[in-house]
Order: C-alpha cells, then sequence, then structure tokens
C-alpha cells in the first residue's frame, strides 16, 4: 500500500512541472560544409576531413566527406574553430590532436639513401651536411591541402553554411644540375636538402620550428648532362633564420661513391613563390670510374667529397 502511494506522490508530482525533453529538441544544428577550391583549381582530393574545436576546450569532432565537394552533417550547438585537411594520404602523420594551436602535421622518420643497400651503401656512413647532426632525416609528404576558420557557430535547429578555400600546406622543391660530367657512369643518384621544416600546424597555417633534412631521388636528364629532381616538403621552418646544403651523392658504376655540397641558402630564401622553389647549379664533376680486373672497385664506405661553389 505504501508503495501505491509513493507512485502516485511522483506521479502528481511530474504532472505539475513543465519539461523540455532533450529528445523531442536536441540540441543539434546542421553545417553545410562548401570546400571551394579556387585557391588550388588543380587539386582533386580523394577524400577531405573537417575538425570542430569547440570554445569551451572539450574535444574536438571530426566529420569526413567523400571526394572534395564537401556536404551536411550534424553538430552539437556551440562556437567552434575549424579547420579541413584532405585525408587521402599516406605519409602524412598527426600528433596533439586535442590542441588547435598545436595539431601537427608531419611525416616519419626515415634514412639517406633508403633502399641503396644493393650499390653497397650503408645508411649510417653516409654523410650530412656540416652543423645539422641534430636533424632528423624526415620523409616527404603527400600533396596536403587545408584552410581554417577562426568562428563557427551552430545555433540549436539551425542550418548554416562553412564555406572553406583550400590552398597548398606543402611546397614543391625542383632541382636542376647542369654541365654535369659522366652521369652514364653514376649506377645511383639521391640528394637531401637541410634545415627544412618538420611539419605543420593547420591551426595557425605555420610551419613548426623543428628542422629536418629531407632526402629525394634525382634522375638523369635524356641526354645525359643533367641532373633532375623534384621532391616536396613543409617549407622553412617557421623562423626562417637557417642555412640550406644541398648534396648529391653519386654511386658509380665501379662502387666508389661521391658526394657534392651546395649551399643553396640564397635561392631558397628568395624563391618568388615560396611554395614552388627551383634550384638551379652549374657543374656536376662525377668522375670517369676505376676499373681493375674483376670490372669493379672493392666495396667500401668511404664518401669522396667536393665542395661546389654558386656562381650564377
Amino acid at each position: 500500500m505504501k508503495r501505491i502511494l509513493v507512485c502516485l506522490a511522483v506521479l502528481v508530482c511530474l504532472a505539475s512541472c513543465d519539461y523540455e525533453l532533450c529528445y523531442d529538441h536536441p540540441h543539434t544544428g546542421t553545417l553545410r560544409v562548401v570546400f571551394d577550391w579556387r585557391e588550388a583549381p588543380d587539386a582533386a582530393p580523394g577524400s577531405m576531413s573537417l575538425y570542430l574545436f569547440p570554445e569551451a576546450g572539450s574535444e574536438p569532432l571530426r566529420y569526413e566527406f567523400a571526394g572534395c565537394a564537401g556536404g551536411v552533417v550534424t553538430v552539437p550547438e556551440g562556437t567552434y574553430r575549424a579547420f579541413c585537411l584532405n585525408s587521402d594520404t599516406e605519409r602524412i602523420l598527426y600528433r596533439d590532436t586535442e590542441q588547435w594551436e598545436r595539431f601537427e602535421c608531419r611525416t616519419r622518420t626515415t634514412e639517406l639513401l633508403a633502399g641503396y643497400g644493393a650499390y653497397g651503401v650503408r645508411a649510417e656512413t653516409v654523410p650530412r651536411a656540416d652543423g645539422t647532426a641534430d636533424e632528423r632525416i624526415a620523409a616527404t609528404p603527400d600533396p596536403l591541402w587545408s584552410d581554417r576558420a577562426e568562428r563557427v557557430a551552430v545555433t540549436k535547429g539551425d542550418a548554416r553554411t562553412l564555406t572553406l578555400y583550400p590552398s597548398t600546406a606543402v611546397c614543391t622543391y625542383t632541382v636542376e644540375i647542369r654541365n654535369a660530367e659522366n652521369l652514364k657512369y653514376a649506377a645511383a643518384l639521391g640528394g637531401s636538402l637541410s634545415s627544412l621544416s618538420g611539419g605543420f600546424l593547420p591551426g595557425t597555417g605555420a610551419t613548426t620550428d623543428e628542422r629536418v633534412t629531407v632526402p629525394f631521388d634525382a634522375a638523369k636528364s635524356e641526354d645525359r648532362t643533367a641532373l633532375h629532381a623534384r621532391f616536396l616538403a613543409f617549407g622553412q621552418p617557421a623562423d626562417k633564420m637557417c642555412a640550406h646544403t644541398l648534396i648529391v651523392y653519386a654511386v658509380l658504376s665501379d662502387h666508389a661513391k661521391w658526394y657534392y655540397t651546395y649551399d643553396v641558402t640564397e635561392q631558397v630564401h628568395a624563391a618568388p613563390d615560396p611554395y614552388h622553389v627551383h634550384i638551379l647549379l652549374d657543374g656536376l664533376p662525377l668522375p670517369k670510374p676505376i676499373q681493375n680486373g674483376n670490372g669493379f672497385r672493392p666495396d667500401v664506405d668511404e664518401w669522396q667529397t667536393v665542395k661546389i661553389d654558386i656562381d650564377l
């Protein structure tokens, strides 16, 4: 009998109160996300991610879109900061993903001349640019596009449009070395560029202060008189106050190992477009291989060096 009276009292109390049930009035809004590619008209990533960082400081929200056009998502009401990234990447790594200012895109640590073991190259013996022994060897990134918005307000039951204008977040470096001698004797060619940035911060649009050395592959021109290379990197570190040394590595047909150093600081810093840096050099004096009885020089780890003065 007492239980019946208690239940009746609860029902009377509930009937006298005015309640707004959350499932009848969800605290969410609709956000139409548009990716406008006017800043990168040739880009066509396979997928995009949108990150929303609540103003209140709680965990960020991530929304995924197939293709590069955008779409409609349901978002809890609130005020956010936002950025977008293409998510069809394989070499891009993320860290500090809970923080707007520190969210970082970076690449894995690798080795100089990785995969050149067949030519008698041991990674630990490959020479570095002077003063860069502490720099991480960082793999080249994938193409990356990004944009950000400082304030996105989502109101309960409302529909808003967020338009973002992704632009490239990585730099393209091209290298051309003219008047290269004896390229036909080169069995393997590679290179590295020192003191580039180790990562990109999509929340601020800046590069990180970390300085890394980026290795790259190189190839001969068809007439074997020039060396060419093209690779991606995150650009210069945020402080931009650093020298850049380009090294060309060559393994000859007799397994002799040579490397050539060029100070390319001025060309990197003075590039008209920092996102498209062309490094033009003159002279790569490769020697002819030394032949012996079996046609090959004994395998040694010692590298022969030549410093090239730039006079263009």
